[in-house]
């Protein structure tokens, strides 16, 4: 495993990262909310990018794991600047990004800053504007009163403790959506959704599927997959989807899932 090092962004934020050094395109792994860079699939993947010789990357947000800062501070556009920070400071050349639920929203949210540095693009249970269409569409009309009012609302998780909505996570969601206006993506994504996911419905991910401006995009749904999509067979299947986007498709073992 990677020693743990970190970065002071422009916003004094401090990050915590892990780095492996190695070949092109760097593989860069952007967790989910609440989630942290020691989860099955970030390490996982770091020890697939190890045994290649290839360069890889995971860090934690603001609020997340071993970074700095409250997770009830931080809202969509913080976790963006902290990304941007990471790959400006930590990574060179062309990237592989690997988003996992709400780091799908934020691949996708880096694809319109940086979009010359991504070569391809892993989504896990992509989870993009699920603060307006998750979140705020599923509030009662006295959670909605209470946002507005500049109240948090707790909802609660099947995988740890309640979520804290905070009105700057609402609004502030609002002015990072990214399936309301068009969305380019310009080299090959393949997108992971297990049809036992309590999170993230498959309907977002034909949702965006459909919205994305994108020549070489795929869906894989996997059957009775959960929102951790972390067992050995679905493992498999993330690395088969960053090899194929990373051009090397063809070396790689057929998975079975």
């Amino acid at each position: 495993m990677s020693e743990l090092s970190f970065l002071e962004t422009p916003q004094g934020r401090r990050l915590a990262y892990a780095r492996t050094e190695g070949t092109g395109p760097a593989v860069v792994f952007l967790g989910g909310l609440k989630s942290d860079m020691e989860g099955t699939k970030a390490v996982h993947l770091e020890d697939w990018a190890r045994a290649r010789g290839r360069a890889f990357l995971r860090f934690d947000y603001s609020g997340h794991g071993r970074s700095s800062g409250r997770f009830e501070d931080g809202s969509i556009a913080d976790w963006h600047e902290d990304t941007v920070a990471a790959i400006d400071a930590l990574t060179e050349g062309p990237l592989i990004v690997v988003g996992s639920s709400m780091g799908g929203w934020q691949a996708l949210l880096l694809a319109r800053a940086r979009p010359g540095r991504i070569a391809g693009m892993v989504t896990i249970a992509a989870a993009p504007d699920f603060t307006e269409d998750g979140y705020w569409a599923g509030f009662t009309e006295a959670q909605r009163q209470t946002i507005l009012a500049g109240g948090n609302v707790e909802l609660p998780s099947d995988y740890m403790e309640p979520y804290v909505v905070t009105p700057k996570m609402i609004e502030d969601g609002r002015r990072s959506l990214v399936l309301r206006a068009p969305l380019a993506l310009p080299f090959p994504v393949r997108s992971l959704q297990g049809t036992a996911d309590t999170a993230v419905r498959t309907e977002t991910a034909l949702q965006l599927l459909n919205h994305a401006e994108c020549a070489d995009m795929r869906l894989t749904l996997v059957r009775d997959a959960d929102h951790r999509f972390s067992d050995d067979a679905c493992l498999r299947l993330i690395e088969q989807a960053v090899a194929e986007v990373s051009g090397a498709g063809a070396q790689e073992q057929e998975p079975e899932c």
